[in-house]
């Protein structure tokens, strides 16, 4: 018996990085003359690829693209996308649509995101959007946020102590983040740092956290900039499974 090859999660990036764009333009979701929000990571600068593919062959136009990060500059740069600001006239602080990853996604599409510490300008963006697209592969669904991949906060430096008293109230352990190739930790584009907070799951396997109440809770904290809990504008999921589909939720 011939036994199907299953596909790995690079692989898995690659077919819903551009399978979201393909169906988004099917469905008239992309067309000519919208503004944008392109995300963070690899799973999203594949999607920024085949959308500058779609402007190269001449299918849309006029597209105007926000940036969550520098990483995502650079790539429309690249990619020959004209990169704008919220803040631009252009732009007038609202976008059509916008796309990104995400590092956890639970049943209610709640999501953490800043795994590349780009959650900040990520949340700014995708909160400033008529409609968010996630995009993912299926090692990033969970059954609770918050147990496994850690939620980051980013904070003033000044603010390391006290964040981390306040967290720890919270139930969370914190890590301040260390940077790979640089000695000391992590340098946001915000000038920042980022504290990696999780919480143990409960004896039966659930989290403590109520994702929608924690990220309210967080931000409250003095010195906190944006933690990385995602509730506020539900997206429409899109996940590539290793057997080859994109599921949509």
């Amino acid at each position: 018996m011939k036994t199907e090859k299953k596909l790995s999660q690079k692989e898995q990036k690659a077919l819903v990085g551009n399978a979201v764009i393909d169906r988004l333009f099917e469905r008239g979701l992309i067309k000519s003359g919208m503004k944008i929000g392109l995300g963070t990571g690899s799973t999203a600068i594949i999607a920024v690829e085949r959308l500058a593919s779609y402007i190269r062959d001449g299918k849309v136009s006029g597209i105007k693209a926000v940036a969550t990060s520098f990483q995502t500059h650079i790539a429309c740069e690249e990619n020959g996308i004209p990169v704008y600001t919220l803040n631009s006239k252009e732009i007038a602080g609202k976008l059509d649509l916008s796309i990104d990853g995400a590092d956890e996604i639970d049943p209610d599409n709640n999501l953490i995101k800043g795994g590349g510490a780009a959650h900040v300008q990520e949340k700014i963006v995708e909160y400033n959007t008529k409609r968010l697209i996630i995009i993912a592969d299926e090692s990033k669904l969970v059954p609770h946020l918050g147990t496994k991949f850690p939620l980051p906060v980013e904070i003033i430096p000044a603010s390391r102590g006290p964040v981390v008293r306040e967290m720890e109230k919270l139930g969370a352990s914190c890590v301040l983040r260390s940077c790979a190739g640089k000695d000391g930790p992590i340098v946001t584009d915000n000038g920042n740092q980022i504290l990696d907070c999780t919480w143990p799951a409960l004896s039966d396997g659930s989290s403590p956290v109520n994702p929608a109440k924690m990220e309210d809770r967080v931000n409250k904290i003095t010195g906190v900039v944006e933690n990385g809990f995602f509730t506020k504008n539900k997206p429409l999921v899109f996940i590539a499974h290793a057997d080859g589909t994109v599921e949509e939720r």
